[in-house]
């Protein structure tokens, strides 16, 4: 089975809808290059599978709510299913993860796999991200780099390979998480339940004149609290991430719509006025929305030039 490609399809709510493998093997693998630089950046989203990322060079920046992770070579980090995360790289990285359905390793809902160990595990409110330091388990690496070069290489039975292997990792944490599970009495994430309404609310009419108050009514919190919790989860504040939130659309229009012009565009994405747009977009992009249109434009001709 190949390595899918690398790229996010999002819906208003962040959900990554891009399926992860098949129905009747799901579990997709992933090997991708990023730079410093805002269109490389690992927007925030979630999904309903399980991700296990490996650092293969380099340095990135791994975020959950209110945890970050500074990833170097030969680290890995396991993230729990339906939670959000972002990532960026330090200069440089090169990076392999697997995404996979519980399923693959329970088979169905009632098998003692399923209600034994990954349930725990999957509902354990203190498993969100689980950091693993290069060194520290090296079982854990093998285990992962073993079923990732079993799929990416289509060798023969990679199926049972990557569901034993991937098997192996999922036992580890549970042993992590799982038997304290059921002994800790620990709160629901409500700051996760939160942001995912403000953050949708965001998503739906981020080309609007919406303000702080309104994004806090969707989670019904004051404002104090709506900025407290943005805080908390994604270090950034309401108004910061629309702002980047409405910069990067601009950015995917620049070179998706290229008969709209820039006035257009920054109409389109709730900038009151071309000259803010560019701006606030020269802030994140370090060029002009011009600037970055005619590079990008460019790059594209000379990696694929008109017969």
């Amino acid at each position: 089975m190949a390595l899918q490609e690398c790229g996010l399809n999002l819906n208003r709510v962040s959900k990554e809808l891009q399926p992860h493998g098949s129905l009747e093997f799901p579990c997709a693998g992933y090997s991708s290059c990023h730079i410093d630089r805002q269109e490389d950046i690992i927007p925030w989203h979630w999904h309903e599978e399980i991700e296990i990322v490996y650092i293969e060079n380099g340095q990135m920046e791994i975020k959950i709510p209110s945890k970050s992770f500074l990833m170097q070579k030969g680290d890995c980090v396991a993230i729990n299913s339906n939670v959000l995360h972002y990532g960026a790289a330090v200069r440089e990285c090169e990076l392999r993860s697997l995404v996979f359905s519980p399923a693959l390793i329970t088979g169905n809902e009632d098998s003692v796999f399923s209600k034994k160990y990954m349930q725990p595990l999957l509902t354990c409110n203190s498993f969100c991200g689980y950091f693993i330091k290069a060194g520290s388990n090296e079982n854990v690496a093998h285990w992962f780099n073993c079923a990732f070069e079993a799929l990416s290489k289509d060798c023969y039975g990679y199926e049972f390979i990557v569901r034993e292997k991937l098997s192996r990792i999922c036992l580890f944490l549970y042993g992590e998480f799982g038997p304290r599970a059921d002994t800790r009495n620990i709160p629901l994430d409500q700051d996760g339940f939160r942001i995912r309404k403000m953050l949708a609310f965001i998503h739906k009419n981020y080309a609007d004149d919406i303000s702080v108050a309104e994004i806090a009514g969707m989670a019904d919190i004051s404002e104090r609290e709506c900025l407290r919790c943005f805080q908390k989860t994604i270090q950034l504040s309401p108004i910061q991430y629309l702002l980047k939130y409405r910069i990067m659309h601009g950015a995917e229009m620049l070179l998706g719509n290229p008969a709209d012009s820039i006035s257009e565009i920054a109409t389109s994405c709730g900038f009151d006025s071309p000259s803010n747009f560019s701006k606030i977009f020269k802030r994140y992009y370090n060029c002009t929305p011009r600037e970055y249109r005619n590079l990008n434009t460019n790059r594209k001709l000379l990696n694929h030039p008109i017969p």
